[in-house]
């Protein structure tokens, strides 16, 4: 099993990458997004190999976040290594995790090759696994005493008014990490805050 390649950038592309490591270039699949230095640069990847019949490939993350979360995607019946690997290329892991948490169906079916069926089918069998949007996931909670409970029924209904999970995550870690609300601070509080946030943002985006 190869975990992990430590390296020199000899190519890029939009999909692949190939690291020359002790004068052996090991081609790896990545997403368009992935943070990939320049041509004769250093780079680590987390790898995971997956062997079939007739190839061998590796796929890497310079996040180990990516890597567990693209082995646990291949876990869903039907959902292959390109697959995964599209959906985090679609997708920051927090706004996946979430959307699958959540049973966000249009976030998932915004991922190439992923329909209505497919999206289910990850929410039925990944749901209890991916981890959710709580207070133990998100930036300043710790420090203002925010019952994690309170960022769960939140999360809650703003999906209910029809927010997706990544305006949902969004929302929750910017009121987490301004300090807006305080360890007495009720559901309604906490969905008031996220408001503001929210209708801050689209404020921004149509600048």
């Amino acid at each position: 099993m190869i975990a992990s390649l430590r390296g020199t950038v000899t190519h890029r592309d939009a999909t692949s990458v190939v690291v020359d490591v002790g004068g052996v270039g090991y081609l790896v699949n990545v997403t368009p997004a992935e943070k990939v230095p320049a041509r004769g640069e250093t780079i680590e990847l987390h790898t995971s190999l997956q062997v079939r019949e007739e190839s061998m490939t590796l796929y890497g993350f310079t996040e180990r976040a990516m890597l567990q979360l693209f082995e646990l995607l291949l876990t869903s019946s039907g959902v292959g290594p390109k697959l995964a690997l599209a959906a985090l290329g679609t997708h920051r892991p927090d706004v996946l995790r979430t959307a699958v948490g959540g049973g966000d169906i249009a976030t998932l079916t915004a991922i190439p090759g992923v329909g209505k069926k497919v999206a289910e089918r990850l929410v039925l069998e990944l749901k209890d696994k991916v981890g959710g949007v709580t207070g133990g996931d998100l930036p300043g909670v710790a420090a203002n005493g925010v019952a994690p409970d309170l960022f769960t029924e939140t999360r809650d209904a703003l999906l209910a008014l029809g927010y997706s999970a990544g305006e949902v995550q969004q929302a929750l870690a910017g009121v987490a990490a301004g300090g807006e609300v305080g360890p007495d601070a009720q559901v309604t509080d906490m969905l008031r805050a996220c408001l503001r946030h929210l209708g801050a943002v689209a404020l921004e985006g149509a600048r």
